[in-house]
C-alpha cells in the first residue's frame, strides 16, 4: 500500500475531521426562545454575576485549544501554517476520541514569542485548557511558562511533557525487565522501587530541544543521577563555552563525570539511550560499545536513528521507536488525554512536576507483565485515559 497516496485520499474525501452538532433541536417556538433571543440572556446575567458559571452554562466546560505556530512540525520543520492543519485537526480528534474532550484547532499567523503569549491569553475564556502543539525551542520554554503564570487553566505543551511522559514510563518497564526488581506495578511504594532502578543507570539523551529537555528534567526527578547530553554539535560538558541560557541550566543537573568530545564518547558503556533527534545518528558501532542489555529509545518520526532489527543483532535488549509498525510504540496519544481528563474532572490550574510524575507510574503499572516487546500499552487502548485521570492526585 501507497500510505502516502492513501493519506491524500482519506483527507481529500472526509475534508473536516471534527464536527460541530447540536445537542438540541430547535423545532419550536419555545425551543428559539428558550435556546437564544430572548431567554438566552439569563445565562449571561449569571456568568456576569461569577465568571465560575461559564462551566457551568457553556462550552468552556469541556472544550480545549490546540494551538500551533507551525515552527517545529514533527519531521517537516518549520513549514507554514496551513499546511499543519491537518494534524491539528486529528489532534482534536483524539482528544474526543480517547477522553471525551472537545477540541478546536487554532493555528497561529505569526511566531512573534509577544503576538503568541497576548493572542492565546486574549482567546483562552473561552476553554478550560490550552494544548500547545510545535512550538520551536528554546521559544516553547517562555511561551509556556509566561502562560502558565498569566492564565488560570491548565497549560500543558504536548511536545515535551507528554513525551517526557512516556518515554519514563517506557524506561520504567524496560528497567523492570533488566533489573528484575522485588518490587513491581507498585506505585504506593514508588520511591523505594525507583531507587532500585535508577542505580548506576547511566543515560545518553541525544538532542536537547523541547522534548529532549523535558526528558532530562522528569527523569532527573525519578532520581536518574548519571545523565549525560548531546546536542547537535557535542556532548554538553563544562568545556563548553557556546552554551545558551536553557543549555547551561541543563548542564547543572547533568552529566557528573563532565564526559565531552562526541555522542560516540557519550555512548560508551551507556545502559540507556533515548533519542528524539534525527534519522540514522546512532550506529550499529556504537550500540556494540554500549553495557550489555542496552535499552533503546529511537524516537525519530518516520525514520528513526536506528531501525530495531539492526540494534537487536548488535546487542540492544529493549528498543522502542516513535512508530506503529515496530513494537514499544512511543506515542503521546497515551499521555495528554488522560492529563487533560484529570484536569478537566478536577478542574485543576496548573499541571505540576509531581502530575506528570505520577502520570508515568500510572502508565507503567498499567502493563501488568512487561517484556521486552511490550513496555508501554497500545496507544489504542482507550482505558489508558481513564486509569491516567483516576490515579493523579
Amino acid at each position: 500500500m501507497d500510505y502516502f497516496k492513501e493519506s491524500l485520499k482519506l483527507h481529500e474525501k472526509i475534508k473536516w475531521k471534527i464536527d460541530f452538532k447540536s445537542k438540541i433541536k430547535l423545532e419550536t417556538k419555545d425551543d428559539l426562545s428558550l435556546a437564544y433571543t430572548p431567554w438566552v440572556a439569563e445565562p449571561c446575567r449569571e456568568i456576569e454575576k461569577d465568571p465560575e458559571n461559564a462551566y457551568k452554562y457553556t462550552i468552556k466546560s469541556n472544550t480545549v485549544m490546540v494551538v500551533s505556530d507551525w515552527s517545529a512540525v514533527l519531521w517537516l520543520g518549520n513549514i507554514w501554517g496551513l499546511a499543519w492543519l491537518p494534524v491539528m485537526e486529528w489532534k482534536c480528534v483524539l482528544f474526543k476520541e480517547f477522553a471525551w474532550v472537545n477540541a478546536f484547532p487554532i493555528v497561529l499567523d505569526t511566531q512573534d514569542t509577544e503576538e503568541i503569549i497576548a493572542t492565546i491569553r486574549h482567546i483562552s475564556p473561552t476553554v478550560w485548557g490550552i494544548n500547545l502543539e510545535d512550538f520551536s525551542a528554546p521559544r516553547c520554554f517562555e511561551i509556556e511558562e509566561r502562560l502558565k503564570a498569566e492564565l488560570n487553566i491548565p497549560v500543558f505543551h504536548d511536545d515535551q511533557h507528554g513525551t517526557a511522559i512516556v518515554c519514563l514510563a517506557g524506561l520504567i518497564n524496560s528497567l523492570r525487565i533488566r533489573k528484575n526488581p522485588p518490587i513491581l506495578n507498585s506505585f504506593p511504594q514508588m520511591e523505594k522501587e525507583a531507587a532500585f532502578l535508577v542505580e548506576n543507570v547511566k543515560i545518553v539523551v541525544n538532542w536537547l530541544w523541547a522534548a529532549g529537555t523535558a526528558i532530562i528534567k522528569l527523569l532527573k526527578l525519578y532520581w536518574f543521577e548519571d545523565i549525560v547530553v548531546c546536542d547537535s554539535k557535542w556532548i554538553v560538558s563544562k568545556s563548553r563555552t557556546n552554551l545558551n541560557k536553557e543549555k547551561t541550566e541543563i548542564l547543572n543537573i547533568t552529566n557528573p563525570r563532565n564526559i565531552e568530545w562526541k555522542l560516540a564518547d557519550a555512548v560508551v558503556w551507556a545502559d540507556v539511550f533515548i533519542w528524539v533527534s534525527a534519522p540514522w545518528v546512532l550506529t550499529w558501532e556504537m550500540v556494540e560499545t554500549m553495557n550489555t542489555d542496552s535499552i533503546i529509545f529511537a524516537m525519530a518520526n518516520p525514520t528513526p536513528e536506528i531501525m530495531p532489527d539492526i540494534a537487536k543483532k548488535h546487542w540492544a535488549k529493549i528498543i522502542a521507536t516513535g512508530r506503529s509498525d515496530f513494537p514499544n510504540q512511543l506515542n503521546n496519544v497515551l499521555v495528554f488525554p488522560g492529563i487533560f481528563k484529570w484536569a478537566l474532572e478536577n478542574r485543576v490550574v496548573k499541571i505540576t512536576e509531581e502530575h506528570k510524575l505520577q502520570a508515568a507510574q500510572a502508565l507503567a503499572d498499567y502493563v501488568k507483565n512487561p517484556s521486552v516487546d511490550e513496555i508501554i500499552p497500545s496507544p489504542l487502548d482507550k482505558n489508558v485515559a481513564n486509569v491516567i485521570a483516576e490515579v493523579i492526585k
